[in-house]
C-alpha cells in the first residue's frame, strides 16, 4: 500500500530541492515527444518507414538510461542527425504545469524557504520549458546535472551539488518522481524525501512503497 505523505516539519527545512519533469511539469510532454513525435520526425527526415523506426526506438533509447547521455539533447542530435532542440521549440506550447505545482511554489516562497531546481534536463531544454512556463524565477537557483557531468542517479552528483551551493543535506526536503534518483538522494543522506506518484497526467498514479509519496504537491501544504 502506498505510504501517506508525512507531515513536513518546516522548522527543520532550510532548502527545498525540486525536480522539474514529472514533479513540477507534466511528464506527458516528454513521453509524447520521445516516443511519438521524435520517431515520426526521424522517419520522415531520413526517409524511413515509421514502423521500422518504432520497432527499434525503445532499444535505441534504453541503452543510455540512467546515464547523462539519456538527458543530453546534444548527444541525441548527433546520434539521430537531427536538431532536437529546434524540434522541441516547435512543439513547446504542449509543455504544461502539473496541477498544484505553482501553488506549492508560492507556498514555499511564503514560508521563506530556499528553493533550488535540480534537473537532469539539458540546459537548452530547461530554457525552452522556461519560455513556456516562466518556471525559473520561482527559484533561487536552477541547476542542470549537465553542469556536474553526472545525473542525479549518480552518487557523484550530490557532493558536487553541496560544494556548489552550500546547502546542508540534513536540512533539505527533496521531491522527485524518479525512484533511482530518490534512492541516490536517500543514500547520500538528504533530510526528507518525497516521491511524486503521478508524474504524467495521462497515466494512473503509481503505487510507491519505498518512499512517502504524493500525487500532487499541494498535499504537502
Amino acid at each position: 500500500m502506498t505510504q501517506p505523505p508525512p507531515h513536513i516539519h518546516w522548522q527543520q527545512i532550510d532548502t527545498v530541492l525540486l525536480d522539474m519533469d514529472g514533479t513540477l511539469l507534466d511528464l506527458q510532454f516528454d513521453q509524447w515527444f520521445w516516443t511519438e513525435h521524435l520517431p515520426h520526425v526521424y522517419a520522415h527526415t531520413h526517409g524511413l518507414a515509421l514502423a521500422e523506426v518504432k520497432a527499434e526506438w525503445s532499444q535505441r533509447l534504453s541503452q543510455y538510461e540512467q546515464r547523462l547521455q539519456w538527458y543530453c539533447i546534444d548527444h541525441w542530435s548527433e546520434l539521430l542527425r537531427l536538431d532536437v532542440a529546434a524540434i522541441k521549440r516547435q512543439v513547446k506550447a504542449r509543455v504544461r504545469w502539473l496541477p498544484g505545482a505553482q501553488a506549492f511554489l508560492a507556498h514555499l516562497k511564503a514560508l521563506g524557504k530556499q528553493r533550488l531546481l535540480i534537473t537532469n534536463a539539458h540546459p537548452l531544454t530547461l530554457m525552452i520549458k522556461n519560455d513556456v512556463t516562466g518556471l525559473m524565477p520561482w527559484f533561487d537557483q536552477c541547476i542542470s546535472s549537465h553542469e556536474y557531468q553526472a545525473p542525479k542517479e549518480d552518487a557523484r552528483f550530490w557532493p558536487k551539488l553541496v560544494a556548489a551551493t552550500g546547502i546542508v543535506p540534513k536540512r533539505c526536503l527533496f521531491i522527485d518522481d524518479s525512484l533511482p534518483v530518490l534512492r541516490a538522494a536517500a543514500q547520500f543522506g538528504l533530510g526528507q524525501i518525497i516521491a511524486v506518484s503521478a508524474p504524467d497526467s495521462q497515466q494512473a498514479p503509481r503505487e510507491i512503497t519505498e518512499f512517502a509519496s504524493v500525487t500532487k504537491l499541494t498535499e504537502l501544504m
